[in-house]
């Protein structure tokens, strides 16, 4: 008999779950507490349940997260791993540690649909949704790791920006998220916990009635015909009306500004005058734009900007009033940078088409 995984549980689930089991809801709220506060693993290491319930957890539930493939470190202390989620798939996780912070990068899809042209793992193709468990499990085993090097709480901040389109499987990392930010659990803050997406319009939506968490968009790029060119999702979702679903989710987001990402490819989207284009085009929605380096993989046919044209740029920007950044690149020796990460993806899509979205009903 397949055992229940409690990692799929947000606290409700579980409390469900456990009901279900003919116990008390408090227990719920106890186990729940040792797997994601104390990242106990062992029912026999929860001291303050009853010897029947452990053994009976025992024999109906564990706590299985993702195992680690393998693990690279960068000189800059970034931490990327690959984690196994079966038949030949591989998904990457990436620690970034700062002074101030530790951010986590976390990944969503094995794999990605919406074939970005500067993306390395769109270029993998599309394998399958991750399940809650396998999303959270990626912070819960992260944190054991880190706990020895980086104090108690590693973790301060997460980034849903790794392999997949976050709003494709929109009940799974919304449940997650739910994890990171429940006090019973890691007790992160709603500014913390940021979704990035290429813009899944209907589902920008739901998240605003669902968990308002920061928002960060992937634009790259100041109009359409660019945009379509270089991320096909603009043909479904064009900039405009992009732009009016950010406007919406402002009215809930935790931060009074929504980022834009721009990732400088050269020749392609760095000029001046497309700088100049991008601040009439942002000049409605309340805006921090940071600007990414591309960071090279093979056979992408795309090149960084220099450094000086990054940096005009982003003076274009900061002259017109915008809060503009230039991601440092982290990790970029361990191909852990934004933009690299590929894992191992069994491509099931039979042609090269692209899964706009994955909710029934949009």
């Amino acid at each position: 008999m397949q055992k229940t995984n409690l990692l799929d549980f947000t606290l409700r689930g579980l409390t469900e779950w456990f009901s279900a089991q003919g116990e008390k809801p408090f227990r719920a709220k106890q186990v729940y507490q040792w797997i994601h506060q104390r990242g106990v693993a062992d029912f026999d290491a929860m001291t303050d349940l009853a010897k029947s319930l452990r053994a009976k957890l025992k024999e109906l539930a564990e706590v299985r997260a993702p195992a680690i493939l393998s693990e690279h470190r960068s000189a800059d202390g970034t931490v990327k791993w690959l984690f196994d989620v079966g038949v030949g798939n591989g998904i990457e996780t990436v620690f970034i540690p700062e002074e101030d912070r530790g951010t986590l990068c976390v990944s969503s899809q094995v794999g990605c649909a919406l074939d970005c042209k500067f993306c390395s793992t769109g270029r993998q193709g599309f394998n399958r949704d991750l399940t809650l468990g396998e999303i959270i499990g990626q912070v819960w085993v992260a944190n054991q790791r880190l706990a020895a090097e980086h104090g108690e709480r590693p973790i301060s901040n997460v980034v849903m920006m790794g392999m997949g389109e976050p709003l494709n499987n929109f009940e799974p990392v919304v449940g997650a998220m739910s994890i990171m930010l429940d006090d019973f659990a890691y007790g992160l803050s709603r500014r913390r916990v940021t979704l990035s997406t290429s813009g899944v319009v209907p589902n920008i939506r739901k998240l605003k009635e669902a968990l308002p968490v920061a928002l960060a968009v992937s634009l790259h790029a100041p109009n359409d015909e660019l945009r379509s060119r270089i991320m096909p999702i603009n043909d479904a979702y064009p900039i405009a009306t992009l732009l009016d679903a950010c406007r919406d989710y402002l009215e809930v987001a935790p931060r009074d500004f929504i980022t834009f990402e721009y990732v400088m490819l050269a020749g392609v989207n760095d000029a001046p005058e497309q700088a100049h284009e991008l601040v009439k085009l942002l000049a409605t929605v309340p805006s921090k734009v940071n600007l990414i380096p591309f960071n090279p993989f093979e056979r992408s046919g795309f090149e960084r900007s220099d450094a000086g044209r990054i940096k005009r740029f982003q003076q274009i920007l900061l002259d017109a009033g915008f809060v503009a950044t230039i991601r440092k690149t982290r990790g970029e020796d361990i191909d852990a940078a934004c933009g690299q990460l590929a894992g191992q993806v069994v491509n099931r899509m039979k042609r090269k088409t692209v899964r706009i979205h994955s909710q029934p009903g949009h």
